[in-house]
């Protein structure tokens, strides 16, 4: 039984180095400060692409709630993210990883490009897109007969608004 403390030993530095390593943290110092779950659609529309026909991504349409499920606001192109208090943050990609659900839409960290209004989103400097459920584009459905069609697909994401910090 030797063995179990070091697989234990093993997982938990295994665990630990990818923590680090996730390009979807924030970073150091910058401190979360509001949690919010979005519930919608990713749009996608039909396009000839060189490759051929494929789905390309449009825009996200969804509500953001709150922890006991209260709409607190939307999310949508822009990307932009709106309060009811009448904040808002627009964001830019930084960067990406694959969701570990490999039917699901990656995860994200944006940098802040514009805030508005002097509510909960004034001051967030980062929003971080995780926990991912759905909202990858079909894998069928876009051929030579559909093109310019429109594709919403279910998903649901945590989005975490940091500030930077100190």
């Amino acid at each position: 039984m030797k063995l179990l403390p070091g697989l234990l030993a093993m997982s938990l530095f295994a665990s630990l180095a990818s923590a680090q390593t996730d390009p979807t943290t924030p970073p150091a110092g910058a401190k979360a400060l509001l949690m919010l779950t979005g519930v919608g659609v990713q749009i996608y529309t039909c396009k000839d692409t060189p490759a051929g026909p494929a789905w390309a991504f449009v825009a996200p349409q969804a509500k953001l709630l709150d922890e006991h499920g209260v709409d607190a606001g939307t999310h949508g192109a822009g990307p932009v993210w709106t309060l009811k208090d009448g904040s808002s943050v627009k964001g830019q990609l930084l960067t990406n990883k694959p969701s570990p659900d490999a039917g699901s839409i990656p995860w994200l960290l944006l940098k802040a490009v514009e805030t508005k209004g002097p509510g909960a989103l004034a001051a967030v400097a980062y929003i971080r897109r995780s926990e991912t459920e759905g909202g990858k584009a079909r894998a069928t459905g876009c051929d030579a007969t559909h093109i310019g069609a429109t594709d919403k697909v279910d998903y649901k994401a945590t989005y975490t608004f940091y500030g930077a910090g100190q």
